[in-house]
């Protein structure tokens, strides 16, 4: 505990990690955990959550450990992996021309991208350890630990792994939704929105996982909002993916419908409705479509009657183009091929 009360963690690590990329991972999924477990918000630059790397170099195939060196004062990510570059770097110098590497602190200086030394002599006996009298000993016994681990929520690894494995989802998006806590919080809500509307699990993961980890992360991204801040529902997303999968709304229609959502809250079909985006799946309504554009294109039609496949595009397209963008593709696509069929 500091000297404002606050509580402090200290986790010290076996010196088990062979690159900049390793230890960089190593704290990126500390982070991950910390986060889930909610014992910190652990952001480096808000100082709730802070990195002092050791490195030392040794031969290739030898077992015993160089001088270690503590690098100290760096406030990101990417400035552990760029200090951790530059004093291997700086110590392979050191080496390679005949000298030795002292044990110290040296601290990482951001704006000019190299250590500098703070501390030489860094031993046990240089810290003078003393116990302190005003803290008294904290003994944890075995039933609170299990009661604390038995509260745990569910971590990073194991969601990926059964999203992996119940969902079918490929392992670098189920990656993506984990690697937040929130994000995948939300994941979970809208599979229980789904399933509570009687949706299959599996088709619905793999939508919303799609537009959580795209659209949505994409619009997040660019508007400098968190996943806390959605003004609609998870059902609102279970209703968008349902339109889709119905013919109701094309994947296009519903980009253009997410993103009105992601700034109204509204509801996908209110939305739809109002910008009049409802794609006509209804076969009467296309093939009066289908009619004219066979009737307004007679190359295509023939180009097509001699075998020219490329030709049924663009009539799709002029479908498309007459009943501005609402005709369902496929349902045009099937009646101009049936209509084509019966002028053989």
């Amino acid at each position: 505990v500091n000297r404002a009360g606050v509580p402090l963690m200290e986790i010290v690590s076996e010196p088990d990690m062979r690159s900049p990329e390793e230890a960089r991972a190593y704290l990126t999924k500390l982070r991950t955990i910390l986060r889930y477990i909610e014992a910190s918000t652990a952001n480096m630059e808000e100082g709730s959550f802070r990195c002092d790397a050791n490195i030392s170099l040794r031969p290739s195939g030898s077992e015993e450990l160089g001088t270690k060196v503590e690098v100290k004062n760096m406030n990101s990510f990417r400035s552990v992996y760029n200090a951790l570059v530059y004093e291997a770097e700086r110590q392979s110098r050191v080496l390679d021309e005949g000298g030795s590497v002292a044990q110290e602190t040296r601290g990482w200086v951001e704006d000019r991208g190299v250590t500098v030394s703070q501390r030489s002599k860094e031993y046990a006996s240089d810290y003078r350890y003393f116990p302190e009298p005003d803290l008294p000993p904290l003994s944890i016994d075995q039933p609170w630990i299990d009661q604390v681990q038995g509260s745990l929520p569910e971590l990073p690894d194991a969601r990926a792994e059964r999203y992996v494995h119940d969902y079918g989802l490929p392992t670098d998006v189920a990656g993506v939704l984990t690697a937040s806590r929130s994000t995948s919080d939300y994941f979970e809500s809208v599979l229980e929105a789904g399933a509570a509307g009687g949706q299959a699990l599996q088709s619905l993961a793999r939508a919303a996982a799609n537009w959580i980890v795209g659209e949505l992360a994409r619009l997040l991204n660019a508007n400098g909002r968190s996943i806390e801040d959605l003004a609609f529902e998870p059902a609102r997303l279970v209703e968008l993916i349902r339109m889709v999968d119905e013919g109701t709304l094309s994947t296009s229609m519903a980009r253009t419908v997410f993103e009105d959502m992601f700034e109204s809250g509204e509801a996908p079909s209110a939305v739809a409705e109002r910008r009049g985006l409802v794609q006509i799946s209804d076969e009467g309504a296309v093939q009066a479509a289908v009619d004219e554009a066979i009737e307004g294109n007679p190359q295509p039609v023939a180009d097509y009657l001699g075998g020219k496949d490329a030709a049924m595009g663009f009539l799709v397209g002029q479908v498309m183009r007459i009943t501005r963008g609402k005709a369902n593709p496929k349902v045009a696509g099937d009646l101009l091929r049936q209509r084509l069929e019966s002028m053989r």
